[in-house]
């Protein structure tokens, strides 16, 4: 129940090259720069309940740990995955339907920040969360 509450991004870290990596054309990419992303999350045992809130949609997810299942990401890229505790670390591996590559992303509290990092096709990235 570490995660629980709503975090709102304070800051990234190499996003953009990230983003790009990922395909994404350079408008999206400046636009996502200044989403002022909101992750509500709510665990309860295996079950996550997620509320992404950003400038440009709001979509709300439900996952169950270990269990395989369809995304779209912000700019419509379709993936395929799942999320796994490790320790303290939540830690999801999504395969893009579109060209199988996987993108990895974790979530980790440091000093009261919600750290979510993100790898693909080598780039890491990250942004960090501050608790409303």
């Amino acid at each position: 129940m570490t995660f629980n509450g709503t975090w709102k991004v304070d800051r990234n870290e190499n996003y953009d090259k990230f983003m790009e990596q990922m395909g994404i054309n350079i408008m999206k990419r400046k636009l996502a720069e200044h989403d002022n992303l909101k992750i509500t999350i709510t665990q309860t045992g295996e079950q996550f309940h997620v509320k992404e809130s950003s400038t440009f949609r709001t979509k709300e997810i439900d996952f169950t740990l270990g269990v395989q299942f369809d995304y779209a990401l912000a700019d419509g890229t379709e993936v395929s995955g799942s999320w796994n505790m490790e320790g303290e670390m939540l830690k999801g591996a999504f395969t893009r339907k579109d060209n199988n590559k996987v993108l990895t992303t974790t979530r980790t509290l440091v000093n009261g920040e919600l750290h979510q990092s993100y790898n693909y096709d080598g780039v890491d990235a990250k942004r960090i969360f501050k608790k409303e």
